[in-house]
């Protein structure tokens, strides 16, 4: 199916609930019709590729084209002696594929539980929670090459997956269109129980299986992060700083009781953004339509009529604030358009 609409309205496609119209909106659900999208007009100078809009804030309206994959389908590709191959297409939603994956008892994607989005975007933004990445589950990854018209396909190692960070949001940013992601997952779990209350949480239940980490988790993120159905946000506004091993030890003697966890990276250390935020005096915080949620200082919101440029206007004052107090340079997770 193909949609191919002028001045269309994006509230509906970001969590911010900003109110936004894109010149042009072009929908498809299958690989084929973006590729004689391309042999028929070719692209517009401007235009971006959409996801769920869960990590999007449009400063204003947008003067070109959006992409919209909208590709559904989950299923098994292949499989060998400790692994499942599950293909998913890029407009499945992000936590309908970890509820599969948990219903399938198949262990990896259970961490990621009710992160907001689309499979599309996750290899974009590397999608993490609770001590995983989804780069730990991605095998493959199939696109569209936007210069050429062709499909193309990318291994794990090929993605460059960092912290919040890929190939496609640096060299190939609006070079490719991600259509499916196929994920290897684990025919015998091992979980990953270490982050933060998770474990205490599990042990509610009385036992590790999938589900109950699952349902841990997303009883986690209710209690701390407000659903975007109800109140218009973007997740974690700021990536959590990564800094060398000693100032981290500098400001851990300063400020006793700061939360500090490995980063993967030899001599590095991940700061929490949110605890940094809060020590800023920052939580709760309101400016006319826009705020920082009271239960989480990493979430800004949108209390309703709020423009982009307000909430960017606010997340620069937090950045200012943090960087006066802490010396640490706050750097945004999600994507800013306009």
């Amino acid at each position: 199916m193909i949609r191919l609409l002028d001045n269309y309205d994006l509230t509906a496609y970001n969590t911010f609930r900003i109110r936004a119209k894109a010149k042009k909106f072009f929908e498809f659900t299958e690989p084929d019709e973006l590729i004689f999208f391309l042999q028929e007009g070719g692209l517009p100078g401007n235009f971006f590729v959409l996801g769920g809009g869960s990590n999007l804030l449009l400063k204003n309206d947008f003067n070109g084209l959006i992409i919209y994959p909208n590709i559904p389908g989950v299923g098994e590709v292949g499989e060998d002696r400790n692994h499942i191959f599950l293909e998913a297409g890029a407009g499945v939603e992000w936590d309908e594929l970890v509820r599969l994956s948990v219903v399938f008892e198949l262990g990896g994607l259970e961490n990621l539980s009710l992160i907001p989005g689309k499979v599309g975007a996750a290899p974009v933004q590397n999608v993490g929670a609770y001590g995983v990445e989804a780069k730990e589950y991605i095998h493959l990854v199939r696109a569209v090459d936007l210069q050429t018209g062709q499909k193309v396909e990318f291994t794990n190692e090929q993605c460059r997956f960092g912290y919040r960070d890929s190939i496609f949001k640096n060299e190939l940013k609006n070079k490719v269109v991600i259509t499916s992601v196929v994920f290897k997952l684990d025919k015998f779990p091992e979980y990953n129980l270490e982050y933060g209350a998770l474990k205490a949480e599990v042990d509610k239940a009385g036992e590790t299986t999938l589900q109950n980490v699952r349902d841990a988790v997303i009883r986690i993120r209710e209690a701390k992060l407000p659903d975007p159905e109800k109140i218009g946000n973007g997740g974690s506004f700021f990536k959590n700083p990564v800094v060398n091993d000693d100032v981290a030890k500098k400001l851990k003697d300063e400020y006793k009781g700061m939360p500090a966890y490995p980063s993967g990276i030899d001599d590095k250390t991940k700061l929490a953004a949110g605890w940094l935020i809060d020590q800023c005096g920052w939580k709760g915080y309101r400016e006319g339509n826009v705020g920082v949620h009271s239960e989480q200082a990493l979430v800004l919101v949108n209390y309703g009529g709020a423009t982009g440029a307000e909430v960017v206007a606010l997340a620069e004052k937090i950045k200012q604030s943090v960087n006066r107090k802490f010396g640490i340079e706050l750097m945004p997770e999600v994507n800013i358009i306009g």
